[in-house]
C-alpha cells in the first residue's frame, strides 16, 4: 500500500485463522478500476478464500493484477467467470456508476456481490439492488473500508460494545483525502460517474455513523458539497459535509474533503469522535500528526480514566472471515443488507439535497 495514495489503500491482513477449509469458497474479481480491490482481495485470501479469476476489460490491469495474486486465472469475459459453478462471490471495484448494473448481472447468476464503496451513484440504481437481492436471495455487500479495514475502527466498535462509553450520542469524522489529481483516471472528474463527494467517500462516514450509533435509520438534516479551489476540474467536489439524526436520537457530522497536504505523512489524516453518555473515543486512523506516524491510535477517556491504544497489527479485521461464513452459511454476521443498503441511501440523500456552494475561486 502506498501511504501516499487513498486509491490503493490496502492494509496487509493480520494473521488470523481462515475459516473454510481449501476450495470451499472460491471467489472472481472483476472491473479493477479502483485499487481498493487489492485490499479485499487479499482479506478475502487471507479469510480462507481461493481467488480463481479476474477480469476487466484493459489487459495492462489484469497483468498487473496477476502480478500480484499468484495462480489467479485471466478470464475472457465476465461470461466465463458467470458460468463456472465454483465461483460464490465476485469482487469488484468498477467505475462507481457501474458497479449497480455489474452487482444486477452477479446475482442474476446466483453469486453473491462484494463490491468497493460507493456501491450505487443514484437512487434507482439503489432500489434495483433492494429487488435484485429479495428476488435471489443474493448478497449485495460494500468495502466500507474506513470501518471494515482500520483496526482502530474495529477495535472502537468493540469498546462501543464493552459499554466503555455508554451509550454513544453523537458520532464526528473526518475524511480528508490527498487529491494526487495527475495520477487519477477520467472518471474520477466526472461527476455523473463518481456521483459526488457526499455520495463517494462520504458514504464511509454515513457508515461509522449508522454503525457506532446503533442507528437502523436516520434524516439527513443539513448536507453542502462544492468545488472550492480546483477549477481545472469544475466538475470534481473538493469539500463537502453533512448532518444527520438518528432514529435514536443520536446525531452525526461529518466532513469530507480533497485538501490533504503534502506535507502530510499519509494520504489524509481520518479521525473520528465518538461522544457517549459515560466517556468518549478519539481515532486517529492513519496518523498521529508529528507524534506517531504509525496510524491505529485509539484514544478513550471515561470514568475510570484515560488510556491511548496503539492498535495497530493488533486487531484484525473480522468482517472478511464473517463475510466468507456469511455466504457459506446465509447469516448475517458481517453487516445486514438493511444496513449496506441504508449507509448508501443516505449518502445518496445527502449528496442529492446538497446545498452548492459558488467556488471560492470565482
Amino acid at each position: 500500500m502506498s501511504p501516499q495514495d487513498g486509491m490503493f489503500y490496502a492494509p496487509k491482513s493480520v494473521a488470523q485463522e481462515a475459516v473454510c477449509g481449501p476450495g470451499e469458497f472460491v471467489f472472481a474479481a472483476a472491473a479493477l478500476d479502483h485499487g481498493h480491490i487489492y485490499g479485499m482481495c487479499s482479506s478475502l485470501i487471507a479469510a480462507g478464500a481461493k481467488l480463481k479469476w479476474v477480469y476487466d476489460k484493459d489487459p495492462e490491469k489484469v497483468k498487473v493484477f496477476m502480478e500480484k495474486f499468484e495462480g489467479v486465472r485471466a478470464a475472457r469475459s465476465l461470461d466465463e467467470i458467470f458460468l463456472d459453478h465454483e465461483v460464490q462471490l465476485v469482487a469488484a471495484a468498477a467505475i462507481p456508476s457501474e458497479r449497480g448494473e455489474l452487482g444486477l448481472q452477479v446475482m442474476d447468476v446466483g453469486k453473491d456481490y462484494f463490491t468497493d464503496k460507493t456501491p450505487f451513484t443514484t437512487l434507482a440504481q439503489l432500489e434495483a439492488a433492494r429487488t435484485k437481492t429479495r428476488e435471489t436471495g443474493r448478497k449485495y455487500m460494500v468495502y466500507y473500508s474506513e470501518r471494515l479495514h482500520v483496526e482502530s475502527a474495529v477495535y472502537a466498535g468493540q469498546l462501543i460494545e464493552q459499554g466503555a462509553i455508554g451509550r454513544v450520542l453523537q458520532v464526528m469524522g473526518t475524511g480528508p483525502h490527498r487529491l494526487n489529481a495527475a495520477s487519477r483516471p477520467d472518471w474520477f472528474f466526472r461527476k455523473q460517474q463518481y456521483g459526488g463527494i457526499l455520495c463517494d467517500i462520504g458514504s464511509h462516514q454515513i457508515e461509522q455513523f449508522l454503525t457506532f450509533a446503533s442507528c437502523q435509520d436516520a434524516k439527513v438534516m443539513y448536507s453542502r458539497a462544492a468545488n472550492l479551489n480546483h477549477p481545472a476540474y469544475p466538475e470534481l467536489e473538493d469539500f463537502g459535509e453533512a448532518a444527520l439524526i438518528g432514529n435514536n436520537g443520536a446525531s452525526g457530522y461529518f466532513r469530507v474533503d480533497w485538501f490533504t497536504p503534502d506535507g502530510l505523512s499519509t494520504w489524509g489524516d481520518g479521525r473520528t469522535t465518538i461522544l457517549g453518555t459515560d466517556g468518549y473515543i478519539e481515532l486517529r486512523k492513519y496518523t498521529d500528526v508529528a507524534r506517531e506516524q504509525e496510524g491505529d491510535q485509539v484514544y478513550l477517556v471515561n470514568h475510570e480514566g484515560e488510556y491511548r491504544f496503539g492498535v495497530k497489527g493488533k486487531v484484525g479485521y473480522p468482517f472478511f472471515g464473517q463475510l466468507i461464513t456469511d455466504c457459506l452459511q446465509r447469516t448475517e454476521l458481517a453487516m445486514t443488507q438493511e444496513h449496506a443498503f441504508k449507509a448508501a441511501e443516505l449518502c445518496l440523500i445527502a449528496q442529492q439535497q446538497a446545498e452548492q456552494l459558488a467556488p471560492a475561486y470565482k
